[in-house]
């Protein structure tokens, strides 16, 4: 069925679940903004005793941030406060997301996982939501059926990411909707004939990445390519989905979403899989490999899309020192590809990205390979401090060899770089990651020093203490004081060992 959309300009394909997006025509949230001089004393605090580099860069990020959040302009048809992207105006789709993956530890002080709402209530009729929105007056800066007008897909990751620590339904009910009618959108807008998706340098996010043929715009265009990242990311979507209707009931028939997953990933292990070199590649238009080892290709962990018997291959390019291993962990290309920027990275050419980095290593832990996850983490927030200790500010981008910032970057970049300060310091570094669900937290114990976190937020309600104390080696047992208004169990790991304990009511 095609409708006519209001203004009578654009005609558009009826999508039941835009139809019932709650967002779309939403009342504004009159909630006043909030300072960071304000909620400080409030916020999780890190302890990590002789590291008070580390304490000074996580509250130096906590402070850009808080100045960052703004309230809606009266034209721009947002529905709630959000934090900007602190790019050039405009509310970006991916950065939006990442950013959220770290400010979900302040979300009881103010409500950052609503920005995305403000996309959700730009939704159009068949389901398009752009990528890059004016806040000013919310106005798309993309038409639709441009290859850049739109993506990647990490919406649906974002809510989940957000869900896995504060357990939140009645979000996930509101939230549902929009996001089945932009994957269905992207299956329909997105895609070859035999199902795969594409997109561009700007709509992936990776803007100038060398992974096309060079007749092609890296930027704008799709290259006639079929895109590994895509791929993975409308796999991971469809699995987020179908979980969610299960949340929520299992009411909505997602049998189309569950085809499409187990199409798609047959699609991709026959077709993007190179078994001379252990590698996803995108696929260019002759079918042949693009043979460009680039980060894009880690969302095939992410995705789960990874056979068992393919992870030690696939994994082992992340610790080749002639590719991913460098002393700034993990580049974006390969550096073994003849474009690699060894001096500043070169944007996408090499650059160290934090949500690359995060989507990285929350696909390395999903397959078990924890201890490599920690070691690639520990590697790039200790550059990311050293940085900071020498210019006071978080960069958008990184160095791939030294602890510099990257080409371009720009300062104070919170920004999604508060990932490596917050999020990858807490979860990683720190080894510390929540289940709401199965109200258990898992502390992977590395660090021999004192450490930890107070006011640890877990769920709506619960806040825990959990320190552990210095050891003399990584073989001692982890010696741990756990706190919190409700027991939680916690699962500690260390050098191969587990143990379980239960965190006690306040004295």
């Amino acid at each position: 069925m095609i409708e006519l959309h209001q203004n009578n300009e654009l005609s558009y394909e009826k999508n039941q679940y835009a139809d019932a997006n709650p967002f779309i025509n939403a009342s504004v949230s009159d909630m006043p903004l909030v300072t960071y001089e304000e909620i400080c004393h409030l916020l999780p605090r890190p302890i990590f005793d002789g590291h008070e580099d580390y304490i000074a860069c996580y509250d130096f990020a906590w402070r850009i941030a808080f100045k960052n959040t703004l309230k809606p302009e009266p034209e721009s048809g947002f529905v709630s406060n959000f934090i900007d992207t602190a790019f050039n105006g405009c509310l970006f789709m991916w950065d939006s997301s990442f950013i959220l993956m770290f400010t979900k530890y302040a979300t009881r002080l103010f409500p950052f996982q609503n920005t995305l709402d403000n996309f959700y209530a730009k939704q159009h009729k068949d389901g398009f939501i752009c990528r890059e929105i004016r806040e000013s007056n919310g106005r798309d800066r993309f038409a639709r059926h441009d290859p850049s007008s739109t993506g990647p897909n990490v919406m649906p990751w974002c809510e989940k990411n957000y869900f896995d620590i504060f357990g939140d339904t009645e979000r996930l009910g509101k939230i549902y909707a929009p996001l089945r009618a932009y994957h269905i959108w992207l299956r329909k807008n997105r895609t070859w004939r035999d199902g795969s998706y594409y997109s561009s340098g700007w709509g992936c996010g990776m803007d100038n990445s060398p992974r096309m043929e060079p007749a092609y715009n890296p930027r704008f265009s799709h290259g006639h390519m079929i895109w590994i990242d895509a791929c993975c990311q409308q796999i991971l979507s469809a699995n987020i989905l179908i979980e969610m209707n299960h949340v929520l009931g299992g009411k909505d028939d997602v049998s189309d979403l569950m085809e499409e997953r187990d199409r798609l990933t047959k699609l991709v292990n026959e077709k993007l899989w190179d078994e001379a070199t252990g590698f996803y590649y995108d696929l260019l238009k002759d079918d042949s490999f693009s043979g460009v080892k680039h980060i894009g290709a880690y969302w095939a962990l992410l995705a789960g899309v990874v056979p068992p018997d393919r992870v030690e291959r696939f994994v082992a390019h992340l610790t080749n020192t002639s590719e991913f291993n460098r002393p700034n962990t993990i580049p974006t290309l390969s550096a073994d590809h003849p474009e690699y920027n060894r001096k500043d990275g070169g944007y996408w050419r090499g650059g160290v990205w934090a949500p690359t980095n995060y989507m990285t290593l929350c696909g390395l832990t999903k397959y078990g390979q924890d201890e490599l996850a920690y070691r690639i983490a520990d590697t790039y927030v200790e550059n990311v401090v050293s940085n900071f200790g020498k210019t006071g500010t978080l960069w958008e981008n990184y160095a791939p060899e030294s602890d510099e910032k990257g080409n371009p970057a720009r300062p104070d970049f919170v920004g999604w770089t508060g990932l490596a300060p917050i999020s990858i310091f807490f979860e990683y570094v720190l080894g510390i990651r929540a289940d709401v669900p199965t109200k258990t937290i898992l502390w992977d114990v590395h660090k021999t020093e004192r450490h930890g976190i107070r006011q640890y937020p877990m769920g709506r309600d619960i806040t825990l203490d959990l320190v552990c104390e210095a050891r003399n080696s990584p073989e001692d047992e982890p010696v741990i004081t756990a706190v919190s208004n409700t027991p939680v169990k916690i699962v500690v790991r260390w050098m191969g060992k587990e143990k379980t304990l239960y965190s006690k009511l306040p004295i």
